[in-house]
């Protein structure tokens, strides 16, 4: 019955916007937004010799994304329409958010696996180290490349979003809503987030997701706080106060699309696709790729993961078995409600 309504939700809103367009409007409606959206050449191996190196596709067993949220090192913009003269140069940013989402062939349950971005792992051709230092030496295509050879897993489709975008697509739906266990203090910022629900607009959720310092678990605790930012985002998205709304439907698309760089395979009506794909889920869950625990490399903090607990959760993910790997070891991060 939920996936009927948003599906209707979703249907009036297309009416909606229908109407208020016209159909020479919508066409060129489509094709406006179609051009705000940054797409990467070659993002994905293209060669022969790559695409045996990878995991090999497999028909009916779901699709999977990569996501990264990137932290602005660069002086440019390094997503979205503004980018597209330069969408990566070596050395230029690095990933603060690295996230595998896979959906289920059915299209009934998504699964988000967060990779820590100090994961000590080999990269190819550059031996161990962090594995956000692979987009930073080689942009998307080496960073792809070192997640498919960790995981196992074959990354249908790329997409990146640097965090001021995705503040503006929170704004878009008027903001979010989170939920804070106990009272923190951010040291770095000088927020102090009080124990609670908290309404959230851009510039606030990016305070939210970028606190690491005085949160008990560091950036684990960060990582389930990008992640209960991408649910509650996901929730609003899918809401009928959003979607029977079509400026707020309007100002969504916008500010997604003229800050999104994805790989070159993925068009706009595949992207709609996948919003259809989400309003019929069953269920979604959520993790942090299982770790050992941080140490030392030279003069690098960094973290060690769990190989045989990761290939675990790999292969869940592999097989489009996440409903079992969850039924089996637990629902994984709790995001409804973080520190």
């Amino acid at each position: 019955m939920r996936r009927l309504r948003r599906l209707l939700w979703i249907s009036l809103a297309s009416l909606l916007l229908l109407g208020a367009l016209g159909a020479g409007g919508l066409s060129f409606y489509q094709a406006s937004l179609d051009r705000d959206i940054a797409r990467l050449p070659a993002a994905l191996p293209t060669s022969e010799a790559e695409e045996r190196q990878r995991p090999q596709p497999k028909p009916g067993l779901g699709e999977t994304w990569l996501l990264v949220g990137t932290d602005r090192r660069a002086d440019e913009a390094t997503t979205g329409d503004r980018a597209k003269e330069a969408l990566w140069r070596p050395g230029s940013q690095r990933t603060d958010t690295i996230m595998l989402a896979h959906l289920s062939e059915d299209r009934k349950h998504a699964a988000v696996v967060s990779i820590p971005r100090d994961s000590w792992v080999d990269i190819p051709g550059h031996g161990r180290a962090k594995i956000n230092a692979a987009f930073s030496w080689g942009g998307p295509p080496l960073l792809i490349k070192t997640v498919e050879r960790l995981t196992g897993v074959r990354v249908h489709h790329y997409a990146a979003i640097d965090f001021k975008g995705f503040a503006a697509a929170v704004d878009a739906v008027d903001g979010v809503e989170v939920e804070v266990a106990r009272t923190v203090r951010d040291t770095n910022s000088g927020v102090t987030w009080t124990a609670g629900r908290h309404h959230l607009d851009g510039e606030r959720a990016l305070r939210f997701v970028r606190q690491r310092y005085n949160l008990p678990g560091g950036d684990f605790d960060r990582i389930k706080r990008q992640q209960a930012l991408l649910k509650a985002l996901s929730d609003r998205v899918l809401s009928a106060d959003t979607l029977t709304d079509p400026v707020k439907v309007d100002r969504l698309l916008r500010a997604v699309t003229a800050s999104i760089t994805v790989d070159d395979r993925v068009t706009l009506d595949l992207l709609r696709g996948r919003l259809l794909d989400l309003a019929r889920l069953d269920s979604s869950s959520f993790f942090t790729m299982p770790t050992k625990g941080t140490g030392m490399e030279g003069a690098q903090s960094v973290v060690y993961l769990d190989e045989r607990k990761s290939r675990a959760l790999s292969e869940a993910l592999r097989t489009d078995r996440a409903r079992d790997y969850v039924k089996r070891r637990g629902p994984g991060n709790s995001v409804d409600t973080v520190r």
